[in-house]
């Protein structure tokens, strides 16, 4: 292989992928800025390895998709310099009415070969990572279906007179039938019993979830000494964070998950907007759970409640909520530390220190 190229200096060979669920293609741009070769291969993994496995090694610029997982890994195996572009910046950047699959190649070549970091590039989860983040997503489309069925059940049965009273969601199947009228009862029996099924298949995740979180991957069982954070949680934010060494600062994890304020600073107007909600939807959603359940009645005194629950004091109709999504923020930035450093929680460190500091 020739000498690793950096960020910085223009690449002897840039290529941009446009990637379809069948063909890809493939804009070679030579460091002069020339394009040299425009060419469609199959979707394989046997094609790409085919085309791209050359002495050189090359800077190869392709678009975040469902693809890019594995072509990431395929082309960074075969020694390549790989940037997966965030979509949102492509499109803002390169927004074309003669868009086709050429010129969005070509467009990605030139980009790469020139300031990469215009493209705010993405690193992607492992593949052991993502096979856990495939579990726990699969384990939410079954917790997803229970709901909506036992929304369907709740408002067929109300449409005729009748109420389901409030019970437990992985209780419905079991409890809910008497209160269901008997005309109803060939329309949701089966509903009945697909709950049954489904409440049987995520007490099999969640016993997964356990099992990985304290076998497979220990750091989860450290990270749930913050009472509030679960398996699911730990194991999630595991899975989704997969290298903590990517983040130069703890800080930078709130970030990286939508937990921080918009900005649109001009002059000397500064609004205070909604948050980015870039990230993972998902363990975001988990964070903020766990910031409720820490500021609620059953919540352990720590730090982090009590600077939540002095955000929600200051009042206002958005003080609960700002409350908790600096809480959730706070609890990601912390999660990462004791990722890194290795130390066990403790709820009151930052009160200790500031008593031993009087």
């Amino acid at each position: 292989m020739s000498h690793r190229s950096t960020k910085n200096e223009v690449p002897e060979m840039t290529v941009g992928l446009d990637v379809s669920d069948q063909y890809i293609q493939c804009a070679f741009v030579e460091k002069s800025g020339e394009l040299v070769e425009m060419v469609r291969i199959s979707a394989t993994v046997a094609a790409l390895k085919r085309r791209f496995f050359v002495q050189a090694r090359w800077r190869i610029v392709i678009e975040v998709g469902g693809h890019s997982p594995w072509l990431s890994r395929e082309l960074e195996a075969l020694g390549h310099e790989v940037i997966v572009a965030n979509a949102r910046k492509v499109r803002a950047i390169h927004d074309n009415d003669e868009k086709n699959d050429k010129t969005d190649a070509e467009m990605l070549a030139r980009l790469g070969r020139l300031d990469p970091e215009l493209l705010r590039p993405i690193q992607h989860r492992s593949a052991e990572a993502q096979a856990v983040r495939a579990l726990i997503k699969s384990r939410d489309q079954l917790v997803q279906t229970r709901t909506r069925l036992v929304n369907h059940i709740r408002g067929v049965v109300k449409s005729a007179g009748g109420r389901v009273p409030a019970m437990s969601p992985s209780a419905i199947h079991k409890r809910a039938q008497p209160h269901i009228p008997e005309l109803l009862l060939p329309a949701l029996q089966p509903l009945l019993a697909t709950l049954a099924l489904l409440e049987k298949q995520i007490r099999d995740y969640d016993n997964e979830v356990a099992r990985l979180a304290e076998l497979v991957f220990p750091v989860a069982n450290q990270l749930q000494g913050a009472r509030g954070v679960g398996p699911l949680t730990a194991l999630t934010y595991v899975a989704t964070i997969d290298d903590p060494q990517r983040f130069k600062k703890s800080r930078s994890v709130g970030a990286y998950l939508g937990l921080v304020s918009k900005q649109s600073q001009s002059g000397d107007s500064n609004p205070q907007l909604r948050i980015t909600k870039a990230g993972d939807p998902y363990l975001r959603s988990l964070l903020v759970q766990a910031a409720h359940y820490m500021l609620g009645p059953f919540g352990e005194d720590s730090d982090l409640r009590r600077y939540g629950l002095k955000i929600a004091a200051q009042g206002g109709k958005t003080g609960k909520k700002r409350a908790v999504i600096a809480v959730a923020r706070k609890l990601a930035v912390l999660l990462h530390h004791l990722w890194v450093t290795g130390q066990e929680y403790e709820p009151l460190y930052l009160a200790s220190q500031q008593d031993q500091a009087a």
